[in-house]
């Protein structure tokens, strides 16, 4: 069969070929014109010769994930096809994903890397701040209402210097009660608004910087003039330094003949607090709460200091509030105080906080009266919510309900997982194992011992024990029994807290073991050290742990002749036991321990006394007993150290 002859185009066999064939033209490159590097980038074309999973990377470089991101939203911020995302899910995690898929932050994270995109984590609340930030103009800004927390020790008279600053200033209408609505009220001064947050001490204020939550512009520190600076005073120095919150002295109770206002700046002044008058920084105003003297004066530096810190919010923008309360009401079910940052807070507005996500069905004032609306710096409750929020959480008005649903379902399930998993908290067994993964730099103390003189001493010592892989560093130091603030504060700064001979009453302890807590006590001071020096190089041996058993009030302090001293009883708690050992407390500081010599009940030797009924306990070789002491019994049993943590 003949076939069909050659075009007379086409080049001759022997000649080298000037124009391609149809095999060559099929393979031919194509010039690289920028639409076409585009498509390559996006991963719509694929370059010969080359793989294609080699050459997709993302267009956007630089991207921030939130909570819940999707599939086709990570895809769409890096700029590629969603198709890409979910293939590269499959081929090396083998996750079968749909472009709605929600994939955890850390996923998200790297498979982004994976395509050359670097990420910045952003919570969606912070995400839709963000976004609004963005889009307000700084015009639309203008000055709000300080915030204001008074702070200090007990009896130095806060809450009477709180009432006489609300009854001196009652505009128009009885402004007593607002602390039983609400915890927080405002009053007016030359025609400006100042916001005063009546919070339970130090507690709410160190859960709400655990939760990184900054509601407060200024604290007032209330110190007796005729007292000085007590240990709740440097509490609440540490809480306010720590916070990064500026700090006006109220020097209380100027009204009587010990006052000695001098003393008291001298004594602030070696807590790094100096006095304007002295050449610092520090407003100090000598007030009386009885007399109601200077309080004008106090109220115009609280608003003179407001005026140089520049607070401003925006009025035209979705509010954005703390949660400063919370409790469920038996005829309004969930309630929440809440106080407005910024924006406006609107009944029937939708919003999310934590993993609760709702509608504001009515809003009460500190009055006790409805209204609409809540400006900045207004103290509100919502009502409306579905489940409890957690003090400190912050409340988004939000406008997309789509995404916030999905994201409240989220966090439902990542507080599951947590809940599920164990509590890691820093103690002295887990520290030489964090070390050696290199999570720890440091080791934050929380010291706290029976005198001031023990305190400076043990805190220097434990300081000279960092070296070069761990520095060690004391929080807060102080004088007295470990409390619940001290643990609160240990819980929000990750730390150890460490007793000399000193123990926790009982709300800290519950505390403690609710938060995981460590909690330390020594008596000896070289024990301590190297109980500190074992933990930071792994060598912990087995301990012996303190068994509580039961715990007795002295009412009445008995002398029998050839008995000696008799503590006349009431167990409280458990149940005391004859071969217990006891520690005698007086204030919540130890005065001995010893070993229970004799165990009666009226004149019959008993082997265990149990709660609610009355003993006599003579204690060995000890016999300066008094009344109203405490007697703690317990036994101690030895546990190797990964029991113990």
């Amino acid at each position: 069969m003949r076939g069909r002859g050659m075009h007379p185009t086409s080049p001759l066999p022997s000649e080298p070929s000037a124009v391609p064939t149809t095999d060559t033209r099929r393979h031919a490159a194509k010039p690289r014109t920028a639409s076409r590097e585009r498509e390559l980038q996006e991963g719509r074309l694929r370059p010969i010769g080359k793989p294609r999973e080699a050459e997709v990377v993302a267009v956007n470089k630089d991207i921030t994930i939130g909570e819940g991101i999707t599939v086709k939203e990570l895809s769409e911020k890096m700029g590629i096809k969603a198709s890409l995302v979910i293939k590269r899910l499959l081929l090396d995690r083998k996750v079968f994903a749909t472009i709605n898929q929600t994939l955890d932050m850390k996923m998200a994270e790297d498979l982004a890397a994976s395509f050359g995109a670097k990420t910045s984590q952003m919570t969606f609340e912070e995400e839709k701040t963000q976004e609004v930030d963005l889009a307000e103009d700084t015009q639309d800004q203008i000055p709000r209402a300080p915030v204001v927390t008074v702070m200090g020790h007990v009896d130095h008279g806060k809450t009477s210097l709180l009432d006489s600053i609300r009854m001196s200033n009652v505009a128009e209408r009885e402004a007593g009660g607002i602390t039983q609505h609400i915890g927080a009220y405002q009053i007016h001064h030359n025609g400006k608004k100042i916001v005063f947050i009546d919070t339970p001490g130090h507690e709410a204020f160190t859960r709400m910087r655990a939760r990184g939550a900054k509601v407060t512009d200024i604290v007032v520190l209330v110190v007796a003039a005729d007292d000085g600076v007590m240990p709740q005073t440097i509490e609440a120095i540490d809480h306010a330094k720590a916070a990064g919150v500026p700090i006006i002295v109220a020097i209380n109770k100027i009204d009587k003949a010990e006052a000695q206002i001098d003393r008291i700046k001298q004594q602030l002044s070696d807590r790094g607090l100096l006095a304007e008058d002295w050449g610092g920084d520090v407003v100090m105003v000598p007030v009386s709460a009885k007399t109601k003297q200077n309080l004008d004066l106090l109220l115009e530096m609280v608003l003179l200091v407001a005026e140089l810190h520049s607070l401003k919010a925006n009025h035209a923008r979705p509010g954005v509030c703390t949660i400063l309360e919370a409790k469920l009401d038996r005829g309004r079910g969930p309630v929440a105080t809440v106080l407005v940052r910024n924006g406006i807070l609107r009944v029937g507005d939708y919003f999310i906080c934590g993993t609760v996500f709702s509608k504001v069905r009515a809003l009460v004032d500190d009055q006790g009266d409805m209204v609409k609306e809540a400006e900045p710096s207004t103290p509100v409750e919502v009502l409306g919510l579905d489940t409890l929020p957690e003090v400190g959480e912050t409340l988004q008005v939000i406008t997309d309900t789509a995404k916030a649903k999905q994201i409240v379902l989220y966090r439902e399930v990542k507080v599951r997982e947590e809940a599920m998993a164990k509590n890691r908290r820093v103690t002295l067994e887990t520290l030489h194992e964090q070390l050696k993964e290199g999570e720890i730099k440091e080791l934050n103390v929380i010291l706290k011992a029976d005198v001031g003189g023990s305190a400076e001493v043990v805190s220097e010592t434990l300081q000279k024990l960092s070296n070069d892989k761990v520095r060690i560093r004391v929080l807060h130091s102080g004088v007295g029994a470990i409390t619940e603030t001290d643990v609160l504060l240990a819980s929000a700064s990750e730390a150890v807290v460490i007793g000399f001979n000193v123990r926790p009453d009982r709300a800290a302890a519950s505390t403690a073991e609710k938060e995981k807590v460590d909690l330390r006590l020594h008596t000896i001071i070289y024990e301590m050290t190297q109980e500190i020096k074992k933990a930071m190089v792994g060598l912990l041996e087995p301990v012996f742990k303190e068994i509580p058993k039961g715990r007795a009030v002295v009412r009445e302090v008995f002398k029998i002749t050839k008995v000696g001293i008799v503590a006349g009883c009431l167990v409280q708690e458990g149940t005391i036991l004859r071969n217990c050992q006891v520690r005698l407390l007086r204030d919540n500081v130890v005065v001995h321990t010893g070993k229970i010599e004799g165990l009666r009940r009226f004149k019959d030797d008993a082997s265990e006394v149990k709660s609610g009924l009355e003993c006599g306990i003579t204690i060995a070789n000890y016999s300066d007993i008094k009344p109203n002491d405490i007697i703690e019994a317990f036994i101690m049993e030895r546990v190797a150290h990964d029991v113990f943590a």
